[in-house]
């Protein structure tokens, strides 16, 4: 990942999406040849010298201060995420690149899924920043059992949506947010943490083998981990509308913490009491299959 180029891919992405008239600009003349702010304008807009711009969009964000930017992302109108982002990206040019590296393998220590397993009335599930499924709970073994089925371990909730697309689509009701929520999580990683090998190798296969994964990655879109709504069709028990809340876990840094719930009297409330005995009996039926064997 070259950073001169992710840093005006990004910045030039952020321009051309915003219109002259929602910058509170004049748009003078009917022919304009590029698709929202010319770079001039933003240099207006943040106040800055038109090649003090003209150098940042062409990868020069090195020495640039807090304060410029702040007006830089003002200018350019980027949310929260994307604010993170371009401060993230201002560091690495400040700071000298770095070999590639592998993580140190991460576990799940023996506390953390002590407390997944007392939560017995919602799934809930340990991921990495790489969608790596790290540790479950019983009710979420049950319910993400369509992404758990693969041989391949841990297993990646970002391949099942990307390289299983089938099988993601019938189970994800909004697979194509999710698929854009994914790649666009994936890239704020990125941003953070360049050098992570896996990260690299992950993005590397999605690439070569997703076209689907290729069109969101080149959006230049980023995403944080929030809480939110997921929608899934479980094989067994049908559709679940659930809410997502997601944590940060501060004292397993980089590890998020998921939990799935539901307002009681809801269908999905019923359905999730339904999975869980679903499980039971799956559970129950592989007990008896290995006293059998």
């Amino acid at each position: 990942m070259d950073l001169r180029t992710e840093i005006k891919e990004f910045l030039s992405s952020r321009r051309a999406r915003i219109a002259p008239e929602r910058a509170g600009l004049p748009a003078y003349g009917g022919n304009r040849r590029v698709e929202g702010l010319r770079r001039e304008e933003v240099a207006l807009l943040a106040g800055v010298s038109v090649d003090y711009y003209v150098r940042m969009e062409r990868g020069g964000l090195a020495g640039a201060s807090g304060g410029v930017l702040d007006a830089l992302a003002s200018a350019l109108q980027l949310d929260e995420a994307e604010r993170d982002h371009l401060f993230h990206l201002a560091r690495r040019s400040g700071s000298p690149g770095g070999p590639r590296r592998r993580r140190p393998a991460v576990t799940v220590r023996p506390a953390l899924q002590r407390v997944l397993d007392a939560i017995t009335d919602a799934p809930a599930w340990i991921c990495n920043s790489r969608y790596d499924v790290l540790a479950v709970n019983h009710l979420a073994r049950a319910l993400f059992s369509p992404v758990l089925t693969g041989t391949r371990r841990p297993a990646n909730t970002a391949r099942f949506v990307y390289l299983e697309p089938e099988a993601a689509a019938t189970f994800f009701v909004d697979y194509d947010r999710i698929a854009c929520d994914m790649a666009a999580k994936l890239r704020m990683e990125a941003g953070r943490d360049p050098h992570d090998e896996e990260l690299i190798a992950l993005v590397d296969e999605l690439s070569t083998h997703s076209e689907l994964f290729r069109q969101r990655w080149a959006s230049q879109d980023v995403r944080l981990h929030r809480s939110g709504r997921k929608r899934v069709h479980h094989p067994a028990v049908g559709r679940l509308d659930l809410d997502v809340e997601s944590m940060q876990l501060p004292t397993d840094p980089g590890l998020l913490l998921n939990v799935y719930t539901a307002p009681a009297g809801t269908a999905t409330a019923d359905g999730l009491a339904l999975l869980a005995s679903w499980a039971a009996s799956q559970e129950n039926l592989a007990t008896e299959i290995q006293a059998l064997s």
